[in-house]
């Protein structure tokens, strides 16, 4: 018996009309088969599609490096997060008894392809139009967020301001990894950033070391007030 997806429905503003391709895009590998790998991998495609496209009309006068970033902004893991959050996506999964066992229907990567498996298959269910239009709605704050300041990672803006301050590179600042937990396939890496002028070290952990670092330095810059 099939969950009630209305409030899904509600969230997505897009009611499938061959709803075996919601089914399926809910589905993770470790569930069996059909699962949604295909269509996660169709619906990352047309996310990069749909959001260059509109970034290349929104900011006519944006460089291609920029273009780039805000996209990266887009459609990082952090963000489609955020989208499985507010579609409530956690409720919905179906997933095998070991990813249950081990909260599979928390873990962000999980999430965030599922994510991209429903915009595969709303394509498919629709057409290209309709696609765009959902992933527009869905993205509405972030898109709108881009147009007040082109976005940078916390890594980039913290050497930027440190450089700006005229501290020697690239010596600063220092990412150290503390420790790796987990299995190889769902590690979290905890890393330490070490920043002169602050008098301790700020911490971030992610599922991988770059996310972590990343994490560490948003700290830092909450640290020293740089917006």
């Amino acid at each position: 018996m099939n969950p009630n997806y209305t409030p899904l429905y509600q969230a997505l503003t897009y009611r499938f009309k061959q709803e075996h391709y919601l089914t399926t895009a809910l589905t993770h590998r470790s569930a069996g088969t059909p699962n949604n790998e295909r269509l996660e991998f169709l619906g990352d495609a047309l996310l990069n599609c749909i959001t260059a496209q509109t970034l290349f009309e929104r900011f006519p006068n944006a460089r291609e490096g920029e273009l780039t970033r805000m996209r990266a902004n887009l459609v990082k893991r952090d963000t489609l997060v955020q989208i499985a959050q507010h579609l409530a996506l956690g409720q919905y999964l179906r997933l095998g008894g070991g990813e249950l066992k081990t909260g599979g229907n928390g873990r962000a990567s999980i999430l965030s392809d599922t994510v991209e498996a429903i915009i595969g298959g709303i394509y498919l269910d629709s057409s290209m139009n309709t696609c765009q239009s959902v992933i527009l709605q869905l993205w509405k704050k972030f898109f709108n967020n881009l147009s007040q300041r082109k976005i940078k990672d916390p890594k980039s803006r913290l050497q930027e301001y440190l450089q700006s301050k005229q501290q020697p590179l690239p010596t600063i600042p220092i990412y150290r990894v503390l420790n790796i937990n987990g299995t190889d396939h769902a590690q979290l890496f905890k890393v330490e950033c070490l920043v002169p002028g602050l008098s301790q070290s700020t911490y971030g952990s992610g599922e991988s070391r770059r996310r972590a670092e990343q994490s560490a330095a948003a700290k830092a810059l909450k640290v020293l007030n740089v917006d």
